[in-house]
């Protein structure tokens, strides 16, 4: 199995990339079970927090099956398996519930992309970041549009056109990750964050999330006409009127997801 599943007693979904032999290339079965791990987290209610990691030791991903790349089969077949890739990034951005991507190795390639679709970006001090698969003849197309969105352009294009590696407290300085951890503290950090994230309202969390991606490419006040409709829908819940009563009354919320 190329991906384990492993929820704890906080609520938080460990997806493991496990597929050493390949340094966790992005093949068609991994990519097919990612997906079900998602679907699997979206639909149980008791999954608060997905945090995405790896079981090997440097690498988080390579990215793509290059194998896939050069076979001969006829270019349909290709495009049509494409998909998995804008499938898989938009299945983590409409998950409705936070994401936390757990990157204790090197992240290359369209794992970058799949980094960038998380929420939240840990990074173990000493790994790095990039889109090295220039160097081979490819460009990474499928995960450029996620690359505009996260990283400042002339570094994008550099990124891209270069095939260069950055380190983790580069991608920090770039506002890439969130945090750069070291070795030794990576994996009670993570799950400290995790943990931090499931105390949270799931309903105003995922209600946040929606926001955020259904006004990202919007106009200004389009956005904010969106915004403001969200923000009367919050204001008509439980959780709304839960959370400030337990703020007043100085104790941890209790909610009830309506």
């Amino acid at each position: 199995m190329p991906v384990q599943y492993q929820v704890d007693d906080h609520g938080v979904a460990y997806l493991q990339l496990d597929s050493p032999e390949t340094r966790n290339a992005l093949s068609n079965k991994l990519l097919d079970e990612l997906l079900e791990a998602l679907d699997r987290a979206k639909s149980d209610s008791a999954v608060r927090v997905v945090v995405l990691g790896t079981t090997h030791d440097k690498v988080f991903s390579a990215g793509g099956d290059l194998k896939a790349f050069s076979d001969a089969e006829p270019a349909i077949t290709k495009y049509a398996g494409l998909d998995r890739f804008p499938r898989l990034f938009l299945a983590l951005q409409q998950l409705g519930k936070p994401t936390i991507c757990a990157a204790s190795g090197d992240v290359l390639a369209g794992a970058f992309g799949l980094a960038l679709a998380c929420d939240l970006i840990l990074a173990r001090k000493g790994i790095r970041f990039g889109c090295p698969e220039i160097n081979v003849g490819v460009f990474p197309f499928m995960i450029s549009a996620l690359i505009y969105r996260s990283v400042p352009r002339a570094k994008a294009n550099e990124l891209m056109l270069l095939g260069d590696l950055i380190g983790a407290d580069e991608a920090l300085a770039l506002q890439i990750v969130n945090a750069v951890v070291p070795s030794g503290e990576f994996d009670d950090t993570v799950r400290s964050w995790a943990h931090r994230l499931a105390t949270k309202s799931p309903l105003l969390t995922r209600l946040g999330k929606d926001a955020i991606a259904t006004t990202r490419d919007m106009s200004l006040p389009d956005a904010l006409s969106v915004l403001q409709a969200q923000l009367a829908l919050a204001l008509t819940t439980d959780d709304i009127v839960e959370g400030v009563t337990a703020f007043r009354q100085r104790r941890d919320p209790h909610w009830s997801g309506r």
